[in-house]
């Protein structure tokens, strides 16, 4: 039933309509609970094996292992995914299973799903970093509106279509995987940022590791940098090891990377900055937080940007022009093939992504002049709000979304003290 609700009423009738339309939309789509391990029958397929630092919620259910909730403390597992060979599956694109248990043959698959304790997870580590040609490592922090499932399998296919052969390590923090639950994914990056960072300190001490890259998409850019921001205050600086940090589709205020930037000090790693002036998760995003420019939208070469840009040194890839799948435009750098493969080159050969200024953007980023599409205005607003309502996931969520709205909810009890979810760290 629809609750009666003044607030309710007062929402425009084309969310009454798409609220309709969500109630009648039956269970069609992806199968839930794919991390429930299945045998290794295609013997052509890859695989790709990471570390998963999380500060979500145990679930209980096995297929699920984390959901969208805060944990009291972190907690680490050890997954491998199975891939399925390039001709059943396209570049850039994480092959969903259309039923359980998936097929290792044409799906993604999970072939290994188990927790590791803090001691499991620094030895993880120190032998997939052994393994690495150069001692290096790659964190992934995942965006907004993702759940458990949807980063590990993202992640995999990244690792795979980049040919990176760092040690892969990913950072999921509390998402409800819902657009409705913006608020809530928001704060989550800030439960999440001690965490992050005693990661980033371990890795920093670590003498068997050399080199790391961070790979940062949407909301989890507001993580990636609050927590090397945190690091460089308490330490004086950054450590010199931290080589590369890739910030796709930032979903960061402009005028808060500036601050940011100051913050780290002049010794900071090489910035790629990936934008894309028609995403519309960041036009939503930017009308949320007061019409400030959102980071991942910006157009590189207009005053202030580009002069601000070169005098930091930050590298930018232009995707604006760059289509894909993906209706909101905002997963373009881990679906186009090219892109992916670029972004292995920079963290494998340390070159500098451009756009035509090496070279690559005659081939496959266009600089562009034009002005602004959509993001930040109100036809941008409108054409993101209908996806967020009729959005599959939204519609596991949205009789809990309205309910936040409309009473009050549970009080969790706050994580301990000192309680982060990097090896580095100790709770009881």
């Amino acid at each position: 039933m629809v609750p009666k609700s003044p607030l309710f009423f007062e929402w425009p009738k084309w969310v009454l309509v798409c609220g309709v339309l969500v109630l009648a939309a039956g269970c069609a789509g992806r199968p839930k609970n794919v991390l429930l391990p299945v045998a290794d029958t295609a013997p052509t397929s890859s695989r790709v094996e990471m570390l998963v630092t999380t500060t979500r919620s145990r679930s209980s259910n096995r297929g699920e292992m984390f959901t969208g909730e805060r944990g009291l403390a972190p907690a680490f597992a050890d997954i491998i995914v199975s891939i399925p060979p390039k001709n059943v599956r396209k570049e850039g694109e994480v092959a969903w299973p259309k039923r359980l248990p998936p097929n290792p043959a044409t799906d993604f698959a999970t072939l290994k799903a188990d927790e590791l304790t803090r001691e499991g997870a620094i030895k993880w580590l120190n032998v997939s970093v052994k393994k690495s040609p150069d001692h290096s490592v790659l964190v992934f922090v995942h965006g907004f509106n993702n759940r458990f499932e949807d980063s590990v399998y993202r992640f995999a296919q990244i690792v795979q279509d980049s040919g990176v052969h760092s040690a892969p390590v990913l950072v999921t923090w509390p998402s409800r995987g819902s657009l409705l639950a913006y608020g809530y994914d928001r704060e989550s990056t800030n439960y999440t940022r001690n965490a992050l960072e005693n990661l980033f300190q371990y890795l920093a001490k670590d003498p068997e590791v050399k080199e790391v890259s961070v790979l940062a998409h949407s909301m989890g850019n507001w993580l990636a940098l609050e927590s090397l921001r945190q690091m460089a205050i308490r330490n004086g600086k950054l450590p010199a090891k931290f080589k590369n940090v890739m910030l796709a589709a930032p979903d960061v205020d402009v005028d808060v990377f500036r601050s940011q930037i100051v913050d780290m000090g002049k010794q900071h790693p090489q910035f790629t900055l990936f934008v894309s002036r028609d995403d519309r998760a960041l036009a939503f995003s930017r009308r949320v937080w007061g019409n400030v420019a959102r980071l991942g939208s910006i157009d590189p070469e207009q005053p202030p940007f580009k002069q601000e840009l070169e005098d930091n040194k930050i590298a930018v890839i232009d995707l604006t022009k760059i289509k894909v799948g993906d209706d909101l435009h905002h997963s373009k750098f881990a679906q186009s093939p090219e892109v992916v493969q670029l972004i292995g080159k920079r963290i494998s050969e340390g070159q500098t992504l451009t756009d035509n200024r090496v070279g690559f953007g005659d081939q496959i980023l266009v600089a562009t002049t034009g002005t602004a599409a959509a993001a930040g205005n109100a036809a941008g607003l409108i054409l993101a709000a209908p996806v967020a309502v009729v959005d599959q996931n939204t519609r596991d969520n949205y009789g809990r979304q309205v309910g936040a709205l409309t009473g009050p909810s549970g009080v969790r009890k706050p994580a301990e003290k000192g309680c982060g979810a990097g090896p580095a760290t100790r709770c009881n």
